[in-house]
């Protein structure tokens, strides 16, 4: 699709020399999920983020994580009126189509799980009132390895809402020297205007849902979650939504790959990003994309026979 083309190409003005994270990002929007990027401080996570929020003319808010970050600074708070004589919701930045929230795991579990309702089911409820988000909602969420000073890790629960875990890496030198010549005057960021509006992407989100998927390589897919289940060296495997998600995720590839049907190597490719972040190792510690985890789950996909 030319729309697909072009959105992909507007990000790349700015987040240059990565154009598979850019094309696992963008799988991400159309599946209707939400992104986690881990990695170090200052290899572009908050630049993908803002780059791909600015490629669709949709509203966009950046929430700052910090220890000292309440879960109404994100959500909002019911503030009394006295003219009205009642209590009136005053929304928080939450309520946006794209939401960055940048550098998460700085703030506490409490302030982390305010997004689970959100992430979840598109809404928030204060003071026993639910308030729907606006479509399409999406939090692009960043976060530093847990290594460094003063982060918090992630809960189980909120990990696994997360449908797709990305790494950005450093650039090539070739890349590199790319992002130096742009930037002599100013940020290509500034520049980069919407390619992709609002009701386009919700239709196709839409179109994401129609792609096939034959039920040989459905099966395939439950034999590598199966697997991840059933195998000693995981505490706790895939879950039923992270089935869904990499359904869902599959299709969305191949609708970006210009196909109406699903192949064995979109499960392949998005194996990874999709589970590690989710499954537990034995010493209950949670997966990444580095490390035993990923090694675990390609391993597992190497070792199931491919349907023909």
């Amino acid at each position: 699709m030319e729309t697909l083309r072009q959105l992909r190409d507007n990000i790349e003005k700015a987040f240059m020399g990565k154009s598979e994270v850019v094309k696992m990002a963008l799988v991400g929007l159309f599946a209707g999920g939400h992104l986690l990027i881990e990695d170090v401080p200052g290899v572009g996570k908050t630049l993908l983020a803002r780059a791909l929020a600015r490629s669709v003319n949709s509203s966009f808010n950046r929430i700052q994580f910090t220890p000292d970050l309440l879960p109404s600074d994100i959500i909002g708070v019911s503030i009394y009126n006295n003219v009205q004589d009642r209590f009136v919701f005053k929304e928080g930045p939450v309520f946006k189509n794209v939401i960055l929230a940048d550098e998460i795991n700085r703030a506490t579990p409490r302030t982390q799980s305010s997004l689970l309702e959100a992430m979840n089911d598109f809404q928030v409820s204060v003071d026993g009132v639910t308030h729907p988000l606006p479509e399409p909602f999406m939090v692009i969420a960043t976060q530093n390895p847990f290594e460094f000073e003063g982060t918090y890790p992630l809960p189980e629960s909120q990990m696994d809402r997360f449908l797709l875990c990305l790494r950005v890496g450093y650039p090539t030198r070739q890349d590199e020297m790319r992002i130096l010549d742009a930037q002599k005057v100013e940020d290509p960021l500034v520049h980069l205007e919407p390619v992709v509006s609002v009701t386009e992407v919700l239709h196709i989100q839409k179109e994401v849902r129609r792609v096939r998927m034959a039920p040989s390589l459905a099966n395939y897919l439950m034999q590598i979650v199966g697997a991840t289940r059933e195998t000693p060296r995981l505490a706790v495997g895939v879950s039923p939504r992270g089935t869904l998600f990499l359904r869902r995720a599959a299709q969305a590839l191949a609708l970006l790959e210009g196909r109406d049907f699903v192949i064995p190597d979109d499960i392949q490719s998005l194996a990874v990003p999709v589970f590690a972040h989710r499954v537990i190792l034995k010493d209950f510690a949670m997966g990444s994309l580095e490390g035993e985890a990923a090694e675990i789950i390609r391993e597992i996909v190497e070792s199931i026979p491919v349907p023909v």
